[in-house]
């Protein structure tokens, strides 16, 4: 690595320069890539303003343009456009980078928690934010990121949202094309876009391969022998709604059903069930296609129906072994 030019510094992986304005040190980040710090530095040298005095709105208008569009689906690329309009630039828009702190962002976090959102909300927003800083300090925007140690609220866990006994055997007996679509979700765990995209030809010896995945990797699911012939003669796309059309299938079950129903139910469902059966954590991971067993381990707690079954079985197994003794 080429050595500094004299008045720039290196602190760990994060080059400075030291600007002196009315007697006072002022510490401006360059970034981490050595050669993109030396131009900076010279930038900065020839009389140019350093990146730290940017606005808040044009740094965010940089990470949307590159780090975002770059490392997000389509999808979650609209999603933080939205959310960064909506809440990070309405609270911090003509802020400079610069003079951003700790105490800021908290209170940030409590303006978000008076807002009408869910606690899981705030924790995603409070994550963008997280996200930007960093990315800022990264690039040299500004010299460190002032997020705080447990900026996020903690989440209270919730068991899984599934499907009773009887609730599935209700959504599975709806008329067709209702029940096969719940026969379907119930035995494959896909998530709803993913049942909708599934054709006929995407099944290969018994396993339905899936291309369009949230991960963006592909991942083989087994199919269940009564659904393997149930699908044997189907041909082009199995189910005849449109991935962004799970609001009409959740009206039509609520109303043949009576159930509050809605289509991810069925992916918990096939979890739960799963793990209750004696399937493996790891299998299931792979057929969910989970980055991390972490988030499957959430199904790992099971229903209390399954748990007190499983207390009568042991308590009756521990009396017949005390007679038999």
């Amino acid at each position: 690595m080429p050595r500094c030019p004299k008045g720039m510094f290196r602190r760990g992986r994060i080059f400075y320069v030291r600007l002196r304005n009315d007697y006072e040190d002022r510490w401006v980040s360059l970034g981490s890539d050595s050669e993109e710090a030396c131009r900076r530095f010279r930038e900065i040298r020839n009389g140019a303003a350093p990146a730290a005095r940017l606005r808040v709105k044009e740094g965010v208008q940089r990470w949307l343009e590159t780090y975002v569009r770059t490392n997000r689906n389509a999808k979650n690329i609209k999603m933080a456009e939205r959310r960064v309009e909506r809440y990070l630039l309405e609270y911090f828009r003509h802020r400079k980078l610069a003079s951003i702190t700790t105490e800021d962002l908290r209170r940030y976090r409590i303006y978000l928690e008076r807002k009408s959102i869910t606690p899981q909300t705030v924790a995603h927003l409070l994550s963008d934010a997280r996200c930007f800083l960093g990315w800022c300090a990264d690039s040299g925007l500004i010299a460190r990121s002032p997020v705080p140690r447990k900026l996020l609220p903690r989440i209270q866990e919730r068991p899984p949202d599934r499907l009773t006994d009887d609730e599935a055997k209700a959504v599975v007996r709806m008329p067709e094309p209702y029940g096969f679509i719940a026969r379907f979700g119930l035995g494959t765990g896909l998530r709803w876009g993913e049942i909708a995209r599934a054709q006929s030809t995407d099944i290969q010896n018994g396993v339905l391969i899936v291309h369009q995945t949230k991960t963006g990797k592909v991942r083989r699911v087994p199919l269940p022998p009564d659904l393997q012939a149930e699908l044997r003669n189907r041909v082009g796309k199995l189910i005849p709604y449109a991935p962004s059309a799970s609001g009409s299938f959740t009206r039509m079950v609520k109303s043949l059903t009576g159930i509050p129903f809605h289509p991810h139910q069925m992916r918990h469902t096939f979890a739960c069930r799963w793990l209750e059966r004696g399937g493996s954590l790891a299998a299931l991971q792979v057929i969910l296609g989970h980055s991390t067993i972490v988030t499957t381990q959430r199904y790992a707690r099971l229903s209390d129906d399954h748990v007190r079954a499983e207390v009568e079985r042991i308590s009756g197994n521990s009396v017949a072994n005390s007679v038999a003794g």
